[in-house]
């Protein structure tokens, strides 16, 4: 909006805005008699934190606690103390309430915080308009605040002491409790101290793995031996020849080398298994089936031949290699025990930890109490926020007395005020105050916007002052002469012989309109008979100052064809006016009978236009059954007065019927700013 529109608004509203103004500056005035001097007084306290209390809180950049004292403020207003000011006062001022003290008059303000920020001053100030009264309300907080701190002190103290003395025999038996189970632990697993049996079990194992590694060697060297003296028995060194021929033969090399993998495979089963097991006995079956095959190939002599002192030491290689096995499969089995004990340690070690755990905290949470219980009384005495007066209530200081601020303030904003209820009422009114809204909303033509004519009635004769002619007591302007030529442009080559002007509610203008239309048809030599159909509420013999004894009324009743004349006013020798007359009983049967067509009819055979004025459309029927006699019908909307609904509503009702367009009425020179389909525009 700018500020054409905005001078455009107040100047339309000067009225309203200078009694609203007014209105205003009376209240004002009013409030300055009535208002009274106000006095302020404050007291300081000092609310601090003690720093071993606070040691555990939040910290800024320079290492000092971080302390909210909101909740401090808070508390200091709050209902529970203030009414207890309240109790206080009561004696001496037996109407007091907690809404005296509460709210605007009562005030809490922080001040910068103290050494290392672990204390902070509040200011409390109170405004009453008795300086007396405002000191001895803030004297009254101050003693309740002080008792209130005393009394905090005084539960701190007590509750710390009951706690430690509730908490001493809870502890001595979850000590008991511990221990017992500590006990039943050891019981159970016969331990003392899992952690270090588990130690002697990991050095025991690291000793069979290294016997284990000792017999391998030995094993393998007694199985070497074995093979030799094996050798030698099957190719004696004395016996030469044979050894040659035996060199010589496949078959007795292929049962060498049989044997061989046999004793290999046999030795490495029986460091695992026992002589009694399937695959020991198979082996060694084999091994001797192939000796026998061995021997038969050698001969009787060859085997003879063999040396008894190997044999022996063949037995004693084998019994050392037996034994070797035996020890091995021993030491397998205590490593494989040894192990699945040490699998179920991890569990009893952290149960045990566990357990001990538990113990040192019982017992070091018993020492902790027994040293508090010493010393309970004053730390906790000392812990907490502490309240303390700094500066005492004084007596209530003058501040402003609120009349000469009344005054100016209502003088100063009671126009701002004004204007703007004036521009918000303009803004948000649902009248249409621009001519453009009508074709927009409507969908119709707008065949032009007539200016708002004043009327000065004098003894029932008006006068229109705008471009007075020989029709004196005719509206006559430009505008109405370009609506009139729109209206039969629109209808060229067939003009229009009767037209209707109607509106969606009454107080639009439609009768002006009809007598400026018909006054601008007078001009252009056309002969007009202007209608007051309205039986209801006729005006137009008002607006002429003619009589309305006998009019359309009484002519719809006489069906004398011959006698219309002496029904018709006339006031130019080339407009006649038919007044409505008489109200009749029954208005809707009367204009829905055919005699309303019928003088119709007759009436075009004489007058070259007839304009028949209606009541509204949106109020009575009465204009929707005379819109079905007319050759064109023509809405006139007056500027202000009718919203965009009502529009839309009455061209709904007509749209089906001969609708030239719209009339915009009551336009102004001045600018305006309106709303249009929903925005708000300007229209000049």
């Amino acid at each position: 909006m700018n500020r054409g529109q905005l001078s455009t608004i107040v100047l339309r509203r000067r009225f309203f805005i200078l009694g609203f103004s007014g209105a205003v500056i009376a209240a004002t005035g009013l409030l300055a008699l009535i208002a009274k001097p106000n006095y302020q007084s404050s007291m300081e306290m000092l609310v601090s934190y003690n720093l071993d209390e606070a040691s555990n809180i939040q910290t800024n950049g320079e290492n000092f606690p971080v302390i909210d004292y909101t909740a401090q403020k808070t508390l200091m207003l709050s209902s529970q103390l203030l009414q207890k000011a309240v109790d206080l006062l009561r004696p001496t001022y037996p109407q007091i309430t907690l809404e005296d003290i509460k709210g605007e008059k009562l005030n809490v303000s922080q001040s910068k915080l103290q050494s290392g920020g672990s204390s902070q001053v509040f200011t409390i100030s109170f405004k009453d308009h008795d300086p007396v009264k405002a000191k001895r309300v803030l004297q009254a907080l101050q003693k309740v605040y002080q008792d209130y701190d005393i009394e905090q002190r005084r539960q701190r103290l007590n509750q710390g002491l009951d706690y430690v003395n509730n908490r001493l025999p809870k502890v001595q038996n979850q000590i008991k409790t511990a221990e017992e189970q500590l006990t039943q632990f050891r019981q159970k697993h016969h331990l003392l101290d899992p952690q270090i049996q588990s130690q002697i079990l990991l050095e025991s194992l690291a000793k069979i793995q290294s016997q284990q590694q000792t017999n391998y060697t030995e094993l393998q060297q007694v199985q070497a031996q074995y093979n030799n003296v094996k050798q030698e028995l099957v190719s004696p060194a004395e016996n030469l020849p044979v050894s040659y021929l035996l060199s010589q033969s496949s078959r007795y090399q292929t049962l060498l080398s049989e044997i061989h993998k046999t004793e290999l495979a046999l030795a490495q089963e029986q460091l695992r298994y026992k002589d009694d097991y399937p695959t020991v006995k198979n082996l060694k079956q084999q091994r001797q089936v192939q000796l026998d095959l061995l021997q038969a190939e050698v001969g009787s002599k060859t085997i003879s031949n063999v040396n008894t002192a190997a044999e022996n030491q063949i037995n004693q290689l084998q019994t050392t290699s037996m034994k070797l096995i035996a020890d091995n499969r021993h030491l397998a089995d205590s490593e494989a025990q040894i192990r699945s004990e040490l699998n179920t340690y991890p569990s009893l070690i952290a149960e045990y930890n566990r357990l001990l755990s538990a113990v040192a905290e019982r017992r070091q949470a018993f020492q902790q109490l027994l040293q508090m219980q010493q010393s309970v009384g004053m730390k906790i005495a000392e812990g907490g926020f502490d309240w303390q007066v700094l500066d005492a209530p004084n007596l209530g200081i003058y501040l402003s007395n609120s009349r000469l601020f009344l005054l100016l303030g209502g003088a100063i904003f009671s126009p701002i005020l004004g204007t703007a209820v004036a521009i918000t009422w303009e803004l948000f009114h649902g009248a249409i105050f621009c001519a453009q809204d009508f074709p927009k909303l409507t969908q119709l033509r707008l065949l032009g916007s007539v200016p708002k004519f004043y009327q000065q009635p004098s003894k029932g004769v008006p006068l229109f002052p705008f471009f007075r002619s020989r029709f004196s007591s005719l509206p006559v302007h430009k505008t109405l002469d370009m609506v009139y030529q729109n209206i039969q442009i629109l209808k060229y080559p067939c003009p229009l012989k009767s037209l209707m002007l109607t509106s969606a509610l009454p107080g639009e203008g439609k009768t002006t309109i009809a007598l400026g239309l018909g006054a601008s048809a007078a001009r252009m030599h056309q002969r007009v008979l202007v209608i007051d159909a309205n039986l209801r509420h006729p005006s137009l013999h008002q607006v002429l100052g003619l009589s309305n004894d006998w009019g359309l009324s009484l002519l719809l009743l006489d069906e004398d064809n011959n006698q219309i004349h002496n029904y018709i006013h006339p006031i130019h020798p080339a407009i006649d006016i038919l007044t409505a007359g008489p109200t009749a009983e029954d208005v809707v049967s009367l204009l829905s009978s055919p005699r309303f067509q019928e003088v119709l009819e007759l009436c075009k055979q004489t007058y070259d236009l007839i304009l028949v004025d209606t009541p509204g459309i949106l109020n009575q029927v009465d204009g929707r059954i005379i819109a079905s006699y007319c050759d064109g019908i023509v809405m006139v909307g007056g500027i202000g007065k009718i919203s965009p609904d009502n529009l839309i509503q009455a061209k709904e009702i007509l749209h089906q019927l001969n609708l030239v367009g719209i009339i915009a009425n009551g336009v102004t020179n001045s600018p305006v700013f309106a709303k249009i389909s929903g925005n708000w525009e300007f229209c000049p």
